[in-house]
């Protein structure tokens, strides 16, 4: 999988920016987003002809006053509980898709977790592990990067668990 440098040269997102200063190797993967899409991440995976599994959701939640983000495959819901206790609380609640904008940078359906404006406590859904290659947003609907999960973990800074059910 190689880089492309052609979205270093437009300027890119800042998801693809910071994955360009880190020197992770990736694929962008584009498709025609579909305004009435009900789920952005199974759009995805059809659109990209991916197992779902291989294909993950950005999440924000807020714990114990802050934020953290969950990365969970797309055909699975991110566990409350298991997210709250990978970040040290007893108790997470979704965050306001408003607030999750204006944090990460990124519209909902596009929200990245790499290039947020704020770095926040992230935990990957340890089945990401199992693959050689997982996909996350790019920063916007329609655009997905292709890279490996070890490379998302340091990238991020996130850690790793059971957090999906």
């Amino acid at each position: 999988m190689a880089r492309s440098k052609k979205h270093e040269r437009a300027g890119g997102t800042p998801a693809t920016v910071a994955l360009d200063r880190a020197g992770v190797t990736y694929a962008p993967r584009s498709y025609t987003h579909d305004p009435g899409a009900t789920s952005y991440g199974l759009e995805a995976a059809q659109a990209l002809d991916v197992d779902a599994a291989r294909v993950l959701k950005t999440l924000l939640v807020e714990v114990d006053g802050g934020l953290g983000v969950g990365i969970v495959p797309v055909a699975r819901q991110l566990d409350l509980k298991a997210v709250a206790a990978a970040l040290g609380s007893k108790r997470a609640v979704m965050a306001d898709p408003g607030v999750a904008e204006r944090v990460t940078g990124y519209v909902v359906g596009g929200i990245s977790p790499v290039g947020q404006k704020k770095a926040l406590p992230t935990v990957l859904d340890e089945s990401a592990l199992a693959f050689e290659t997982v996909l996350v947003s790019g920063g916007r609907r329609g655009f997905d990067l292709e890279l490996a999960p070890a490379d998302l973990v340091e990238v991020t800074g996130a850690s790793t668990a059971p957090i999906a059910r």
